[in-house]
């Protein structure tokens, strides 16, 4: 074995190779795995932003059927325990009873909706001579504006015909409104159809979808992925429920008054107060107009019977049901509820509603569950520390 000696000290030659070439041979092994290892990250970033591109058009249509999924999952559960296990049979008939209840309501809406329209035009041309907007006297009453816009009105009862014709550009703009928002609604009920056709996938593969994410979760936040994902499913269900129970109520009362009061079309403005019940306290739009409707044609009584009736019955489920199931499910404090329902809707839309609840309180749950954890460390290092004696 060759023998060097250099500045005095002997080297063997297989030692020299060892010495001069392993920390190069090392750095170079490490680079290359950090190339690879960037290369990796870089190829998984590329692919997840592919893959993102590809569901943007199905975000929320996805969203929209995993809400629905998490809202009617213990339905689904019952029923496939009837169906002694056999998932697609159960999933078939889930997408089915979910079809039956959202388009139900539009079918029987369009069923009255052109008697109720044809109503409302014979009710109009009959009460065309008869000062149909003959402004009640209590207008005069009104402070400052009152005796001119009493004035106003009586000049346009006089003759109708100008008021047709004042408002017939206001008509047609509408007409061109709904003509150009048209392609939204088809893509609404494009929308709705996948949201229907994802939904059957999500039942059927519902649990082996929900074990893959939270043990995704769980390699991540640990044993908090489990509690997030309990928080966030009752949350989601207790917004489905509490939205949709009170508007249901909303829609049911807000029918009843309207036809006691004599109002027209009372099928048709309570499936109006069922969608405006989505907003909180939505349902006044509804009811406040029948009321001033009531008002301006001459019948005070039922006027002020609605005011009272749509404060105290309608708006009264407003206020109890939707605060009592939403508060009771996620037990997240009316105010953030509150809060996250409004801004939902601001920042996504009427998806919004579920989102921006379920957002806020997976957020308050996680600041709780950390502040918990922080006052357990601080506990536990306060009973380790050993207690100072003080000297006799």
């Amino acid at each position: 074995m060759p023998i060097f000696i250099v500045g005095g000290n002997i080297y063997v030659m297989e030692n020299l190779s060892k010495e001069i070439l392993k920390p190069n041979d090392s750095n170079v092994i490490d680079n290359q795995k950090r190339i690879e290892q960037i290369a990796g990250l870089l190829l998984i970033a590329v692919i997840l932003a592919g893959c993102a591109i590809v569901l943007k058009p199905f975000i929320v249509a996805i969203l929209w059927a995993a809400i629905l999924c998490f809202a009617t999952w213990p339905i689904y559960e019952l029923l496939l325990k009837w169906l002694k296990g056999r998932r697609t049979l159960a999933s078939l008939i889930m997408t089915i009873l979910i079809v039956v209840v959202i388009f139900l309501p539009f079918f029987m809406v369009g069923l009255t909706f052109t008697e109720s329209v044809q109503s409302a035009m014979q009710w109009l041309e009959s009460h065309k001579q008869d000062a149909l907007f003959t402004p009640p006297v209590w207008i005069q009453k009104i402070p400052l504006v009152g005796q001119r816009l009493f004035s106003y009105l009586s000049k346009l009862a006089s003759d109708v015909d100008p008021a047709i014709q004042s408002i017939r550009p206001w008509i047609l703009k509408a007409g061109v409104w709904l003509l150009q928002h048209s392609l939204d609604l088809v893509q609404g009920i494009l929308q709705l159809a996948m949201s229907i056709l994802i939904a059957f996938f999500l039942y059927r593969d519902g649990k082996d979808i929900d074990n893959q994410v939270r043990e995704t979760f769980k390699k991540i936040t640990g044993d908090l992925a489990q509690h997030l994902f309990d928080v966030a499913k009752l949350t989601i269900r207790g917004v489905v429920y509490g939205i949709i129970g009170t508007a249901l109520s909303q829609s049911i009362a807000a029918g009843i008054g309207f036809w006691i009061a004599g109002v027209p079309s009372p099928v048709l403005l309570a499936f109006f107060t069922f969608f405006f019940s989505f907003i909180p306290n939505g349902a006044v739009v509804v009811w406040l107009g029948a009321a001033i409707w009531l008002f301006a044609t001459g019948h005070t009584g039922w006027g002020i019977f609605m005011l009272a009736y749509g404060t105290v019955v309608i708006s009264g489920i407003d206020n109890v049901v939707r605060t009592f199931i939403i508060s009771r499910s996620s037990k997240l404090p009316f105010i953030i509820m509150f809060i996250g329902i409004l801004g939902g809707i601001t920042a996504f839309g009427l998806i919004g509603v579920f989102l921006g609840p379920t957002l806020l309180t997976v957020g308050y749950s996680l600041v709780k569950e950390i502040l918990s954890h922080r006052t357990q460390i601080i506990s536990t290092e306060i009973e380790k520390k050993p207690e100072i004696k003080t000297p006799q």
